[in-house]
């Protein structure tokens, strides 16, 4: 038997946080999967000990428009297919998709849109949510194990912010964002967090402005979900509340196979 540890962050930026000491962490945890969101980066923008990292395979998914979106994967397994999206220009344009199919399952590290910035985003957040719910379900339908990670920029109960009655009208807690979590849920995907740990005030996003963090004033946007066929695979699932750097923090899970 072996275990698999996946770690997932929105680091805002991989270039400011590593400045910020990104590197010396990474080396510290060696996750077997490390999965980033909102890099701003090409790789070629980045410095050379963050394109090659020893004992890794490195895997870049850059938008068009420069220092915008972006996700990155270090693995030490090296995948078996790696695509950079879903065959749809418009979302795949924004580099907000890793897919790397393994022997055991297909990881989505995905940066999913925000919707706050206007009416054309928050349609274009929920056409994306639905063109990955249709591509993720036909991999399942031929009998892949799914593994989801990301920043889902939506909090899907009122237990997974803390102002839950201000947020009612603010995209990330809009009622058809968390009607799509349901719809996601109820397609046999499980909320990993969720089935270790049913308590409130755990957050992966705090408002920098506000100094949230300091208050804990957040809200869990950040998540792994699995398919329902890798329920007995899953050991642990965490959020790491105490590592800095960015206005999220990482999140992981351990599966063993």
């Amino acid at each position: 038997m072996k275990k698999i540890r996946l770690l997932s962050w929105n680091v805002n930026g991989l270039r400011a946080a590593y400045k910020k000491g990104f590197l010396k962490w990474f080396n510290s945890e060696m996750p077997d999967i490390m999965c980033l969101q909102e890099t701003k980066s090409m790789k070629e923008q980045l410095p050379p000990e963050l394109q090659d990292v020893e004992g890794y395979y490195t895997f870049y998914s850059s938008a068009e428009r420069k220092g915008y979106s972006g996700v990155a994967v270090y693995s030490k397994e090296k995948p078996i297919d790696v695509k950079t999206g879903i065959g749809i220009e418009k979302f795949d344009s924004e580099g907000r998709f890793l897919i790397l199919e393994y022997e055991n399952f297909v990881l989505f590290n995905i940066y999913f849109p925000n919707g706050k910035a206007r009416a054309e985003r928050l349609k274009y957040k929920m056409d994306f949510y639905e063109a990955f719910l249709d591509y993720a379900n036909k991999l399942k339908s031929k009998g892949k194990n799914i593994v989801v990670c990301g920043d889902v920029n939506t909090a899907h109960k009122e237990i997974d912010l803390a102002r839950p009655k201000q947020n009612q009208k603010t995209s990330g807690f809009l009622p058809e964002e968390r009607e799509w979590i349901d719809k996601f849920i109820n397609s046999g995907y499980l909320d990993t967090f969720r089935m270790f740990n049913d308590e409130p005030e755990n957050y992966t996003w705090w408002d920098m402005i506000t100094r949230a963090r300091d208050r804990n004033v957040g809200w869990r946007i950040d998540y792994f979900f699995i398919s329902e066929s890798l329920k007995n695979n899953i050991e642990s699932a965490f959020i790491m509340k105490d590592v800095m750097g960015s206005d999220h923090c990482p999140v992981g899970i351990e599966l063993k196979f």
